[in-house]
């Protein structure tokens, strides 16, 4: 078995290790091979056509007599834009261009990690940590995978913003990647859930088409999906299980600079659908 890592930032291509790594699986059993096995031949570390062929044929195996649960309409819609940003610093400081520091940020919030966890902080209902006004779509509407934007589109705002659900709700998230300072891939995680990716594509989603091409008979079910670079995906879920829940970019140089935030689910009405309480030897925050 061996395998490469993905990318296609341009600006990153000087730091990327392209190396290979393998692994030898081994199985129970008598089969004797005939001669050892060779080295696969993988694709360019930045090959966009190979990567979309592998994302294109995942599917399910959903059939007749195993039918997938997939949420066929939504209560809850959101669009979450997924960018690289720079942040200005005090007096130009930083390393950066123009003194700034990188930075990235979903729907143009960059959070800022608090000292108090917000799991803690809903749990006992401690004030002042945390906001619940997360947007449901982006505050800045623009061409989000135009070639050239303007600068003023590099600065997004700081805070602690999460978003609340309510128990049961079934939820769809439109990821949708910009060129805002350098477009690349995201591969977005939520913690607490997998869910169903409905769909996907290249450029601007366009809420009026492109759910015509959802699928919904089938669809591969993941707790991690890759937003295509200056593309989009959608998945969908319902939000059963209540608590606080990460959603961030497994990049860690991006999830560090800010790509994340968070969804408190309530508890629905019976027990089961209640949070657990914290173990009583449960460290301190």
């Amino acid at each position: 078995m061996a395998a490469i890592t993905y990318s296609v930032a341009p600006k990153y291509q000087d730091f990327y290790d392209n190396t290979t790594t393998t692994a030898i699986v081994q199985y129970n059993g008598y089969y004797t091979p005939s001669s050892p096995p060779s080295l696969p031949h993988l694709p360019a570390y930045n090959d966009t056509n190979a990567s979309v062929q592998v994302m294109a044929g995942l599917r399910s195996l959903a059939d007749a007599e195993h039918p997938c649960n997939v949420p066929l309409s939504t209560s809850t819609n959101l669009i979450y834009t997924v960018s690289v940003n720079s942040y200005p610093c005090i007096n130009n400081s930083c390393a950066g261009a123009n003194g700034t520091r990188f930075s990235s940020s979903i729907n143009n919030i960059s959070f800022h990690t608090p000292t108090i966890d917000i799991l803690q902080a809903y749990y006992y209902n401690i004030s002042g940590v945390y906001g619940d006004k997360f947007p449901s779509d982006p505050p800045l509407v623009f061409d989000f995978t135009a070639d050239y934007l303007p600068l003023i589109y590099q600065l997004p705002s700081s805070g602690t913003e999460v978003r609340v659900l309510e128990y049961n709700s079934t939820v769809e998230i439109v990821f949708q990647g910009t060129n805002v300072l350098a477009a690349t891939h995201h591969p977005m995680h939520l913690h607490g859930y997998s869910f169903y990716v409905v769909g996907w594509g290249f450029g601007n989603f366009d809420g009026n088409k492109d759910p015509l091409r959802y699928n919904l008979v089938d669809p591969p079910f993941q707790e991690t999906i890759s937003v295509p670079s200056n593309g989009w995906v959608a998945i969908r879920f319902k939000a059963s299980n209540p608590g606080v829940w990460f959603l961030h970019c497994h990049v860690e140089r991006h999830l560090t600079w800010g790509m994340e935030t968070a969804f408190i689910v309530k508890n629905g009405k019976h027990s089961e659908a209640q949070m657990l309480p914290p173990p009583s030897d449960m460290p301190p925050c």
